[in-house]
């Protein structure tokens, strides 16, 4: 067989392939908000959970969408958290890290859910979920009569992302991450290693890059058996964070296990020396 009938055949071959590929990463494109965020919406969950006292929060984001979240206050608070949650589900499976909040960290805590989770209208992308935390960090601050910059800025996963944005550009009073990545084509590379995806994403939430703008107290915690987010990517983040900070392994502990209870009395003493009022 002559070199250029070889050729001819493996084109035969590999073409098909080829084309298959790049339909399958252009759908990958057009389907990028449905394959990173998972929303739960209402009524999914438990909305009156047993034990836990609140109010419910109701306001717009800067593009006028309907938000919610709960309201937990303290009197005499170590500080004013605004707590931005992971990825799936919705404010109702966080009942207990709000619970833990208020008793064991001694703090006012606002959760919300982002546009398209919950009872929030909309659909969730990354421009969206930012300017929904602005306007969750706008209506606490309010509420408890503080300036927005005094809030404590505090994320779960892809919320830690959130919170990094809202720190970086805007200031906090203290910045507390769990679990945290370091951008959202990071993570989607362990997910899709075969899919161009550091340059076809749109969604950056890149906490790395926007981490070192941020000049105040950080708080780190993450799992060293993490499944979902390698703590090799929480130490990158860390590593690129200004001092004062401090980060805390948590020995086996994987993505979605409860945060144990020692953890939020470090978190409460590390308010306690920062004066997180």
């Amino acid at each position: 067989m002559s070199s250029r009938a070889l050729w001819r055949l493996v084109w035969r071959i590999v073409r098909p392939v080829l084309i298959a590929y790049f339909v399958v990463v252009v759908v990958a494109m057009f389907l990028e908000n449905s394959l990173i965020y998972f929303p739960s919406r209402y009524p999914e969950g438990d909305w009156h959970p047993p034990g836990l006292d609140f109010e419910d929060a109701w306001f717009q984001s800067a593009d006028g969408a309907p938000l919610h979240g709960w309201y937990v206050p303290q009197e005499n608070a170590r500080a004013a958290v605004l707590f931005c949650h992971g990825n799936a589900g919705n404010i109702t499976h966080r009942a207990g890290i709000l619970k833990m909040l208020h008793q064991r960290a001694g703090v006012s805590v606002l959760i919300f859910d982002y546009r398209g989770y919950g009872r929030s209208a909309g659909k969730p992308n990354e421009a969206g979920i930012l300017a929904d935390a602005r306007a969750a960090r706008a209506w606490l601050a309010a509420r408890e009569k503080i300036g927005e910059c005094d809030v404590v800025a505090m994320g779960e996963s892809i919320g830690g992302a959130v919170a990094v944005d809202l720190a970086a550009r805007d200031g906090a009073r203290a910045l507390v991450l769990e679990s945290t990545f370091t951008s959202a084509p990071d993570m989607a590379a362990l997910v899709f290693p075969w899919l161009p995806v550091r340059w076809a994403m749109q969604t950056r939430l890149d906490a790395l890059g926007k981490i070192g703008d941020y000049r105040g107290p950080l708080l780190m915690a993450h799992g060293d058996a993490d499944t979902i987010v390698p703590i090799r990517l929480g130490r990158r983040l860390f590593a690129a964070a200004n001092e004062p900070k401090k980060f805390i392994v948590l020995p086996g502990h994987d993505h979605n296990d409860a945060m144990p209870a020692e953890y939020y009395d470090a978190l409460g003493e590390f308010l306690e020396q920062i004066g997180g009022r």
